[in-house]
């Protein structure tokens, strides 16, 4: 080795340290600032079995988690979101809850007299229904039920809706939040005619082994889909009992189907990677 020369694994190792700091900040900035301004479209097909042929292909728009006020959820990307939905031309909008969200540096709260009025723009032929989550009661569910109804989207909370579809009748169960509020799955779906199609709603997907078999197919949001998610390993953290095991997509149990849209705002940490805000066109078929 020739005096006054820098060996080569010094070389090398002052290469690496000067790469991490930088791959570290644009995985940040993808993380904090790209992703959670995003909005993709996921367009889903399930296939239900003794699903009525006259409600075969029905288009539904899966919305859930917008936490208004949110990191990147300000007025323009609630316009956006409405515009984006109606494009997809779906029959039935649903919105699966958390309109609210959290205090902290990174949210301020939006109330429901001035977020609704945007939500009413939503266009689908057999209307908008919705229920609420947790952030929604933790701050007033009553309230936030008030704001929506008197801009045309309905809320179900243990109840249920008759929806009438090409000539025949779909039911749809709203079940209230389960983690702030008193559960009657079995109630609720037994005011639905016994014989008849129902599709239930609700906020957090952990209810699914407590369903009725006659439910065809449950829809949720309340995970973000773990907000965090890298290849292999997966995601970091899931807000659920069950791992993750109900934290994003399409799960079929028991012979009834589970749907979970990982939802648009963030909650706690104002952070997306690898899951991208979504607003899903669900195509239901007959099998």
């Amino acid at each position: 080795m020739e005096w006054g020369r820098t060996p080569r694994w010094k070389k090398r190792i002052r290469v690496t340290l000067a790469v991490i700091p930088l791959l570290l900040g644009c995985l940040a900035f993808w993380a904090f600032i790209v992703e959670p301004n995003r909005l993709v479209i996921h367009q889903e097909t399930i296939a239900v079995d003794h699903w009525p042929k006259e409600l075969n292909d029905l288009k539904i728009a899966v919305i859930s988690d917008i936490h208004v006020g949110g990191w990147c959820i300000d007025d323009k990307k609630l316009r956006l979101i409405v515009e984006r939905t109606n494009q997809l031309q779906p029959e039935l909008i649903v919105i699966l809850g958390d309109y609210m969200s959290g205090d902290g540096s990174t949210s301020h709260r939006v109330e429901p007299e001035v977020f609704a009025p945007v939500l009413k723009d939503f266009r689908a032929p057999l209307g908008v229904y919705s229920v609420l989550g947790n952030h929604d009661w933790w701050w007033d569910g009553r309230r936030v039920r008030r704001g929506l109804e008197a801009n045309g989207i309905k809320v179900l909370d243990d109840e249920v809706a008759e929806v009438k579809v090409r000539g025949t009748s779909l039911w749809l169960a709203g079940l209230a939040d389960l983690w702030t509020r008193p559960q009657h799955i079995e109630e609720t779906i037994a005011k639905a005619p016994q014989d008849a199609p129902v599709i239930a709603l609700t906020h957090n997907p952990d209810i699914f082994p407590n369903l009725p078999q006659r439910v065809q197919l449950l829809l949720a949001g309340h995970t973000h889909g773990g907000q965090v998610r890298f290849p292999i390993v997966g995601t970091i953290i899931q807000p659920s009992n069950f791992g993750q095991r109900y934290v994003r997509g399409h799960v079929i149990e028991n012979n009834h189907h589970l749907f979970v849209t990982t939802g648009i705002g963030t909650s706690i940490l104002p952070v997306r990677f690898g899951v991208a805000p979504e607003i899903v066109l669900l195509t239901v078929k007959s099998q």
